[in-house]
């Protein structure tokens, strides 16, 4: 006989976007409008000013920031990094790492609640938007029920879209620079394609992340939650509920039976969680400490007649009636090494050169033949951080026999571009052991950069009858 079987149902819920039965739970957080809320709000308008308005400003001829990928070349902040910058990049980033990790063991994830790009723009322009047109929880809840083009949806995704799209090209400017943008704005798609699909995916992106995923971004996507567990610590500061003063719950305000705790159960600091999580059931991986729970409680504590504070800002060890102590091994080593890593990004930074010199073989046979002499192609790559244009005139040096074929000599390089040009040396057959010969270049501005450079050439094998000409070391290149 056939045992009919049914799917297990989850006993509890899995994640706070979904139901028990594995559908999707909307969450549509009540706004709590207290302390936290208003400070966040001036905070997330800051952040999307600043956003909105750097691709526009400039600092020593060139773009506050600019990630110019194609040409390998990033700006910020006045300064130019060039691919071969690799340790300043990997100071900067084991910096910036450092710099989280002491952020979030101190703060725990104040990040997340009050400057990541998706809580800013979900909270403080997208949500109040649906709220506006859609009539709060209810009117949302009803348009859920009714299905997704009911009432006045279609207007909400309309203006989403065009919100999208406006962050989408302002993302844009800062790999292309706003004058190129607007360049490409005014003309048709079909005179960049390739930047017009990035544009449109990048605006189909944030549209389906604020109109669908939302706060799934930060439960299923982003690993920062999923770091608590060795970032934080006993002392970290949290958003907690304090369950010693309020427990037991129960309902009802007055009269208030003895033993019971503050906690009336309302529900306040559920239904204004962005993440649909309970506070207190202790920490959770959802909570982005955004602090909507501690101004909802805050209100209902002082409606009642209670002491704010219930809900707030403190720490496990706090909780459990520990004394408080700010200083533990790991707020002492982050700190130092935050110090070093920043110490050698800014010696590096301060003591590279203004001009980068960078010699490679031709492309193309490794060298060709001109009766007797053996003709070698090299290319010269000049990276100029200096803010004006540099001419660079390029010699060789100790090498009498050989003879440098320069096509354009000094060669121009704007100020904070990088360009290549090719020379071509010319030696006996004679000069070159074992199918190769050092020779020295040497590189100068006229405004006080010179700089040797030595380099192997190619030749034939069977060529050399002694010692090829020459410098051979670097060390006497220095000489």
């Amino acid at each position: 006989m056939a045992v009919e079987t049914r799917p297990a149902e989850a006993p509890g819920r899995v994640l706070s976007t979904l139901n028990v039965d594995g559908s999707r739970r909307w969450i549509r957080p009540r706004p709590s409008p207290g302390a936290g809320w208003r400070r966040r709000r001036v905070l997330a308008y800051v952040l999307m000013f600043v956003f909105f308005v750097i691709p526009y400003l400039e600092l020593n001829g060139r773009p506050l920031i600019l990630l110019d990928l194609p040409a390998r070349e990033f700006s910020l902040f006045g300064t130019t990094f060039l691919p071969t910058d690799t340790l300043l990049f990997m100071l900067l980033f084991v910096s910036t790492g450092i710099g989280i990790f002491l952020l979030t063991t101190l703060y725990g994830r104040v990040w997340c609640g009050w400057g990541c790009p998706q809580t800013v723009y979900m909270e403080f322009l997208f949500r109040p938007i649906e709220r506006l047109l859609e009539g709060g929880f209810r009117g949302s809840t009803r348009l859920d029920r009714h299905g997704a083009f009911a009432g006045r949806r279609p207007l909400k995704y309309a203006i989403y879209l065009l919100l999208s799209s406006f962050l989408a090209h302002t993302f844009l400017a800062y790999f292309v620079g706003i004058h190129q943008l607007v360049h490409w704005v005014r003309g048709t798609p079909g005179n960049h394609p390739a930047a017009f699909l990035i544009m449109a995916g990048t605006t189909l992106a944030i549209f389906i992340d604020f109109t669908w995923f939302r706060e799934q971004t930060c439960l299923v996507a982003c690993p920062y939650g999923r770091l608590q567990s060795v970032l934080f610590d006993r002392r970290t500061l949290i958003v907690a509920y304090d369950p010693r003063r309020g427990e037991p719950r129960m309902k009802g305000t007055r009269p208030r039976p003895a033993g019971a705790g503050d906690c009336i159960a309302c529900g306040m600091c559920v239904r204004t969680c962005p993440t649909g999580i309970d506070i207190r059931d202790g920490l959770q991986m959802e909570c982005v400490h955004c602090t909507q729970c501690i101004d909802a409680c805050d209100e209902i504590m002082v409606k009642i007649g209670q002491k704010p504070g219930l809900i707030r800002y403190t720490n496990p060890d706090e909780l459990a009636g520990l004394p408080h102590r700010l200083l533990r091994t790991r707020v002492l080593l982050y700190p130092v090494a935050l110090a070093i890593s920043l110490g050698l990004f800014v010696f590096f930074l301060t003591s590279r050169a203004a001009t980068e010199v960078t010699l490679l073989r031709g492309i193309g046979a490794p060298y060709q033949m001109d009766g007797e002499r053996v003709v070698n192609q090299v290319r010269l790559k000049f990276s100029n951080r200096n803010r004006d244009e540099r001419g660079y005139h390029v010699t060789l040096v100790g090498v009498p026999d050989a003879q440098l074929v320069n096509p354009l000599d000094p060669f121009p390089v704007p100020g904070g571009h990088t360009l290549t040009t090719t020379v071509f040396v010319l030696s006996p057959r004679s000069a070159f052991d074992d199918g190769t010969r050092h020779v020295m270049f040497r590189v100068e501005d006229g405004h006080g950069f010179g700089r040797n450079y030595v380099h192997p050439l190619i030749g034939p094998q069977d060529a050399g009858h002694g010692r090829a000409r020459g410098p051979e070391t670097e060390a006497e290149a220095r000489h």
